[in-house]
């Protein structure tokens, strides 16, 4: 037997496994609290599952990162032509599918403009969701993650109903809530072609339950407009997506001709109005700490601050492992494009600005990190030395890469000292 069919063949059978446990668990009564995951923790959210380790938005990715102890997955949203909300990260289906290789959808095969971009390829909203369960699921970046790649097809394309499926199975096999934290992708282009997906996302949620601000759920957009609109619709949080380049503007504000950037939005007054629609900011992490010349970290910026003061949560992203992804200082020299770097040392260095939370492609290592932290919060540490690499036991504290204060190690996790999360400890203020 080939062995890139004995691993798709272990694959299913693990990810089989997992959700039929979970399923038969979750016939037995729930003991776990229904306290939102995000309450006292430092949020891990799983970017688009565990993708460093399964290829992106498929249900093995889900579960994965579930099983890791991720707090919330995170599935990107895009319609079919029948109109079912399913998990990719574009509408454009050949990064992440195996449609280029199937004779029978060549002829879908077209270009459109996207967001002022010409874009080529076969397109979620052609293919109505049969045609789209026929599709294998195959890793974005292969040369980066050849692990992965070795479970090209392994997988189809989930519904957003299947992936709500899966975490409610798990919360009973993993006594524990686990929060969803979908983000609507080309808000303005699938209204323009009446695929909206603001009022068919917040029906979803409703019907499975998850209706006011406690519920484990928030919802993300790089626009504006929407925000707005789903902040009429549903009390389930909502988070604003900052833009790579802080000079773009979100789609919705360039089309409507308003002039505002995201340069404009991480201002203190523009946070400000952020927070008159949603709960919490999502920016690319160089918005915190930007890029030297040399792609060293510079110094923090007081987006952190300004977002707090302003009561908004901050989960920026992306975290990954891969030394292509890392700052200069926290990459290994192995010269592999698929060589893993000092993931944990750059994760520390962005906790100690006091974010509330971050999007990680590896979900593990920010779950060990934070961890750390706990073990060395019940041994009474509440400064801890900046050195570089940190070990375990012991030494765990004295060495940690970073210095973060009693109230922010405290907001780690309120159990610690049998107490609750105020504002001042939830946001790591002294």
């Amino acid at each position: 037997m080939k062995k890139s069919v004995m691993v798709t063949l272990l694959v299913g059978a693990v990810l089989i496994l997992i959700i039929s446990t979970a399923v038969s668990l979750s016939l037995l009564p729930r003991t776990t609290s229904n306290a939102d995951p995000d309450r006292c923790e430092l949020v891990v959210i799983a970017h688009r599952g565990a993708s460093g380790y399964v290829p992106e938005h498929t249900l093995g990715a889900y579960a994965l990162s579930i099983t890791m102890g991720a707090d919330f997955v995170e599935p990107d949203l895009v319609m079919s032509r029948d109109g079912h909300l399913i998990a990719r990260h574009e509408n454009e289906l050949s990064l992440t599918t195996d449609v280029s290789e199937r004779p029978e959808f060549a002829n879908r095969y077209r270009t459109q403009t996207i967001y002022g971009r010409a874009v080529s390829g076969w397109f979620s909203e052609d293919f109505t969701l049969a045609e789209l369960k026929t599709l294998r699921a195959v890793e974005r970046i292969p040369r980066a993650r050849p692990g992965n790649a070795r479970m090209d097809g392994a997988f189809d394309i989930p519904t957003f109903q299947e992936i709500i499926d899966l975490v409610k199975a798990m919360e009973r096999s993993e006594r524990r809530t686990i929060g969803i934290y979908p983000e609507i992708k080309y808000s303005t282009h699938f209204r323009n072609i009446d695929l909206g997906m603001e009022r068919p996302l917040v029906d979803m949620f409703h019907n499975n339950g998850y209706i006011g601000s406690s519920s484990a759920a928030y919802i993300q957009s790089f626009e504006i407009n929407n925000l707005k609109e789903l902040n009429r619709m549903t009390n389930i949080r909502l988070i604003q997506l900052y833009g790579g380049n802080p000079m773009n503007q979100p789609y919705d504000q360039f089309v409507s001709g308003t002039g505002l950037t995201y340069a404009d939005m991480a201002t203190p007054d523009g946070l400000k109005e952020v927070a008159t629609y949603a709960q919490a900011v999502g920016p690319e992490k160089d918005y915190i700490i930007p890029r030297k010349a040399d792609n060293t970290l510079g110094e923090a910026t007081k987006f952190v601050q300004d977002a707090h003061a302003a009561g908004l949560a901050v989960h920026p992203y992306t975290f990954r492992a891969e030394n292509s992804f890392l700052p200069a200082e926290f990459r290994s020299e192995d010269p592999s494009e698929s060589a893993i770097g000092d993931f944990r040392g750059e994760l520390e260095v962005f906790i100690a600005t006091g974010i509330d939370g971050l999007f990680a492609d590896q979900p593990d290592v920010p779950i060990q990190v934070r961890g750390t932290l706990i073990w060395c919060y019940q041994r009474g540490v509440t400064r801890l030395t900046d050195t570089k690499q940190p070990k375990h036991g012991n030494d765990a504290c004295s060495v940690a890469s970073f210095s973060r204060s009693r109230m922010l190690l405290l907001s780690l996790n309120c159990t610690i000292l049998n107490t609750s999360c105020g504002p001042v400890a939830k946001r790591g203020q002294m």
